[in-house]
């Protein structure tokens, strides 16, 4: 009996032993989509599926953390610029990762986009996935505090304050701009994310936040969802007031609808624009966004933004929150939707 007593007294001393070692060595964090989520203390070693989101790692000061990617400097020159570690990490071609992979290369902690099929395989291995989402602003916002409190270092979380404090203060400077405007003082806009195909963005997208918080109309409003395809007829049934090209959209004049859409009210007027991109593109889902509702209020309405010089706005801001100095030409590089050279 004694023996016995004495044999579950370190069984129980054994099990306090390691919930308290676990407790010490790990936090519970929560998602984007509300799952609790366990990580280490310290996370320094991340595998990033999600394309977008290594600029928001990047604003908190995390970049190179990622050890693992789906980012190629090919297509995202200035990330690999600003984030040369990221030449040193391994990428992957789309987004799906290899758990063994991972593990071998000490990944610690895993983000993918919300409803990515790979979870289930990266948890059957142990690995804390954290599936990231958002289509507005508000939720750029706590996505960026999710991540921050999933790194688990202040300067994190100081990072991430201080950003959505600067994005509300724009966000605020512009709807002073544009909150008296009428319905008809709104221009039709229309962003193409494609001409080949031609693929346009619709309803429940941060495109469609963006445009409305920039004082416009979202054409494709019809229609739900990120880069759907469309026929050239239905763009010219919309005729947008000014069409917004994603950088790596393709020239309006050689796509292979070009001989309806040059019809277009925007097109012969010269309302064609080039969205800028920098880390990741403005328009879509990256941190740069705050930059993005800047340089569309201004596109949409030059003469109540006159004032704002978006070389030097986008100098400031990937100082402050890449610690990168870009030189006035780089960024009018940026603002142009061109690579660096």
């Amino acid at each position: 009996m004694k023996v016995k007593l004495q044999w579950w007294i370190a069984l129980v001393a054994a099990v306090s032993f390691v919930a308290m070692a676990s407790t010490e060595t790990s936090r519970t964090v929560v998602d984007d989509v509300g799952n609790t989520v366990i990580v280490p203390t310290h996370v320094t070693r991340v595998a990033d599926a999600w394309f977008a989101h290594a600029s928001l790692m990047m604003t908190l000061g995390e970049g190179r953390s990622m050890v693992d990617s789906v980012n190629h400097a090919k297509s995202r020159p200035w990330m690999f610029t600003l984030q040369p570690s990221l030449y040193q990490a391994r990428a992957v071609q789309g987004t799906r990762f290899n758990a063994e992979t991972l593990l071998n290369d000490g990944v610690q902690l895993v983000f993918v986009a919300a409803g990515d099929p790979q979870v289930v395989a990266l948890q059957r291995v142990g690995l804390p996935v954290m599936q990231m989402h958002f289509t507005t602003l508000n939720g750029l916002k706590q996505t960026l505090l999710n991540t921050a409190q999933a790194m688990g270092t202040p300067s994190a979380m100081t990072r991430a304050k201080l950003y959505n404090q600067y994005l509300d203060r724009q966000l605020s400077r512009i709807h002073a701009i544009t909150a008296g405007l009428t319905e008809n003082q709104k221009p039709l806009v229309l962003h193409i994310s494609s001409l080949h195909p031609l693929k346009v963005d619709g309803r429940d997208t941060l495109i469609n936040d963006w445009i409305q918080i920039a004082g416009g109309r979202n054409a494709a409003q019809s229609i739900k969802g990120n880069m759907q395809a469309v026929s050239a007829e239905q763009v010219l049934a919309w005729q947008p007031d000014i069409i917004i090209l994603a950088a790596d959209a393709g020239d309006i004049h050689d796509a292979p609808d070009a001989a309806v859409l040059q019809v277009l009210n925007a097109v012969q007027d010269g309302k064609v624009v080039r969205n800028p991109s920098g880390v990741f593109p403005w328009d879509r889902y990256g941190t740069e966004s705050a930059l993005q509702i800047q340089w569309a209020a201004q596109q949409l309405h030059p003469e109540r933004l006159k004032q704002d010089d978006m070389v030097l706005i986008t100098q400031r801001f990937y100082r402050q929150f890449f610690d990168y100095s870009l030189s006035s030409q780089q960024a009018s590089l940026i603002l142009q939707g061109l690579a660096p050279q």
